[in-house]
C-alpha cells in the first residue's frame, strides 16, 4: 500500500458511506431497492463470488440478500469468513471449475480479484451468458478493458464496474449541472490524489505459500515467478505484472466525475462527429520507472479531441505529491486539498474534494450561492450493488457503470501507464485501440498470457 494512503483509506470509507447517504444538494439516496422498485421477495439471482477476502467480503455482503450459490478463492485462510459464514455452498480455488460444474445454476458472478486477473475470469463468465459485476480498474491492461466492453455488449449481459462513488448523488447531480451548461464551456481539468507507491526491488526469498494458498491460481495469466507474501493481500496494487498503481487504482474513482461529465465515453462510437484523424494525445512524467513497481508521484497530461458538439479538453492527473497550481483555485476561492476533481467552465468550475466524488461545490461560491439549477435528468441509484442486481431480474435501467462507460474510462486511465513506459507522448485512436505515431509501442496496450490462459 502507497504511503499515507491505508490513512486515507480508513479515513475516506467512513467519509465514503456518509456522503454516499446524502449528496451535495441534500436529495436523499434511495436506501433499498424496495423505494424503487416493486418485486417479489423470492425472485433472487443466483450468484457466484469469485474473491472474498478483503474487499470481496464486502461485495459479498452487499449481494447476500440474493442466492449466494458458489464462492471460489485461492487463498483460504483469507476466505475464511466467507467460507465459515456459507458452510453449505459449494467453494472452489479455481474459477474455471466452478464455471465448468456449475454454470446452469449460476446467474451472476462477482469478481473481487486482484487486476491481473479480472479479465479473464470476467470474460469466461459473460461468455457463459451470466452478468458479472467486476471491481475497478475494469483490468490490468488496455486491450483486456476493450475485450470486457466488447465481451459484455456481445453477450448482451448485465454489468457493473466497482467505482462505487457512481450510485452517489453527489456524483451524478455535478454530471447533470456540467452537462446542462451551468458552469459553461469546459476546456480544462485536473484530478489529484495524495497517495503514491513505492518503488521496490523483487524479493530474493523463495519462502513456500501459506497452507490452503494456490499459489499458481493466483498467478493465473501473468508470468511465473516464485511466491512471496510481498506480492500479495493488497500489496499487489504496487506491482506492475499484478496491480495497476494508484493511476490504476483510483483513478476510475476520482476521474470518475471529469470522464462523465466531459462526455469522454463518446470518443468510442463511431456514430459521434469528431475532427478527422481524431486522436487520444496523452504524455506522461513520474519520480522514477522501475521495472518491477509503480511510482512515487506521476503526471499524466490528457488532450482529447472534439466530440461532437463539445469542444476539445485536456485533463491532466496527479498523485504522490504533485498538485495543480496553487493558482487556479486560488482565483476560485478554494484552498488546495489532498485530493480533487476540478472541471473549470467558462462560467464557473465544478470542485470535488472527496476522492469518490461523492460530492462537489460550484465555484465561485459566491456566484452560485443560492443556485437550485435544472431539475434532474439522470436516474437516481438505490446502490451499486442493487441497481446491477436489479438490472439483472430486468427490473431497473441499465447500471451507471456498465462496461461500456466502465471500458472507456479504464481504457482511458491506464494509457497512463503506457505513457510511462513508452517514456513519450502516444497518440490513440479509441475506435481501432491503437497507438498511432508509434507502432513499437502497442505491445505495451497488452502482454502475453501464461500458457494455459486465455480471453
Amino acid at each position: 500500500m502507497a504511503k499515507g494512503e491505508g490513512k486515507m483509506e480508513k479515513l475516506g470509507r467512513r467519509e465514503f458511506v456518509r456522503n454516499a447517504t446524502f449528496g451535495t444538494m441534500g436529495l436523499l439516496i434511495l436506501r433499498n431497492a424496495k423505494s424503487a422498485y416493486s418485486y417479489q421477495a423470492n425472485e433472487k439471482l443466483n450468484i457466484a463470488c469469485v474473491g472474498v477476502g478483503g474487499h470481496g467480503w464486502a461485495n459479498l455482503m452487499a449481494v447476500s440478500g440474493e442466492n449466494i450459490v458458489a464462492l471460489c478463492d485461492v487463498d483460504e485462510q483469507h476466505a475464511a469468513r466467507a467460507f465459515n459464514r456459507y458452510p453449505n455452498v459449494p467453494k472452489f480455488s479455481d474459477f474455471r471449475e466452478m464455471l465448468d460444474k456449475m454454470h446452469k445454476q449460476i446467474d451472476a458472478v462477482v469478481v473481487t480479484t486482484p487486476d491481473h486477473t479480472h479479465a479473464v475470469i470476467s470474460v469466461a463468465a459473460m461468455k457463459l451468458g451470466k452478468h458479472v459485476y467486476c471491481e475497478k480498474p475494469l483490468t490490468r491492461t488496455v486491450y483486456e478493458a476493450r475485450v470486457m466492453r466488447e465481451t459484455a455488449a456481445k453477450q448482451k449481459v448485465v454489468t457493473q464496474m466497482g467505482n462505487q462513488g457512481s450510485a452517489t448523488e453527489g456524483l451524478r447531480r455535478a454530471v447533470e449541472l456540467a452537462w446542462a451548461g451551468v458552469i459553461g464551456e469546459i476546456r480544462e481539468a485536473h484530478v489529484w490524489l495524495g497517495g503514491g507507491n513505492h518503488p521496490v526491488d523483487r524479493p530474493r526469498e523463495e519462502p513456500q505459500p501459506p497452507a490452503g494458498f494456490n499459489w499458481d491460481l493466483w498467478l493465473g495469466p501473468a508470468p511465473y515467478r516464485p511466491f512471496h507474501p510481498a506480492y500479495i493481500r493488497g500489496a499487489w496494487r504496487n506491482w506492475r505484472p499484478f496491480g495497476t498503481g494508484v493511476l490504476g487504482d483510483f483513478g476510475c474513482h476520482t476521474t470518475n466525475l471529469a470522464f462523465r461529465a466531459l462526455r469522454l465515453d463518446m470518443l468510442w462510437d463511431p456514430k459521434v462527429k469528431r475532427p478527422k484523424g481524431a486522436v487520444i494525445r496523452v504524455s506522461a512524467e513520474a519520480s522514477e520507472i522501475h521495472p518491477e513497481t509503480y511510482s512515487r508521484w506521476v503526471i499524466v497530461r490528457y488532450e482529447f479531441p472534439a466530440r461532437g458538439n463539445l469542444p476539445p479538453v485536456k485533463l491532466t492527473w496527479y498523485n504522490g505529491g504533485p498538485r495543480p497550481p496553487e493558482e487556479i483555485l486560488r482565483e476560485l476561492d478554494q484552498p488546495m486539498t489532498d485530493a480533487g476533481c476540478l472541471l473549470l467552465g467558462d462560467k464557473g468550475a465544478i470542485f470535488s474534494d472527496c476522492p469518490w466524488n461523492t460530492r462537489f461545490t460550484l465555484l465561485p461560491r459566491k456566484q452560485f450561492e443560492g443556485f437550485q439549477g435544472p431539475n434532474p435528468t439522470l436516474p437516481r441509484s438505490p446502490g451499486h450493488h442493487a441497481e446491477w442486481i436489479l438490472a439483472c431480474k430486468g427490473k431497473g435501467p441499465k447500471p451507471f457503470s456498465s462496461f461500456d462507460i466502465g471500458g472507456t474510462l479504464t481504457e482511458t486511465i491506464l494509457l497512463g501507464n503506457v505513457a510511462l513506459l513508452v517514456g513519450h507522448p502516444i497518440e490513440y485512436d479509441p475506435l481501432t485501440g491503437r497507438i498511432v505515431n508509434c507502432a513499437e509501442a502497442n505491445r505495451f496496450l497488452h502482454r502475453e498470457y501464461r500458457a494455459g490462459w486465455t480471453l
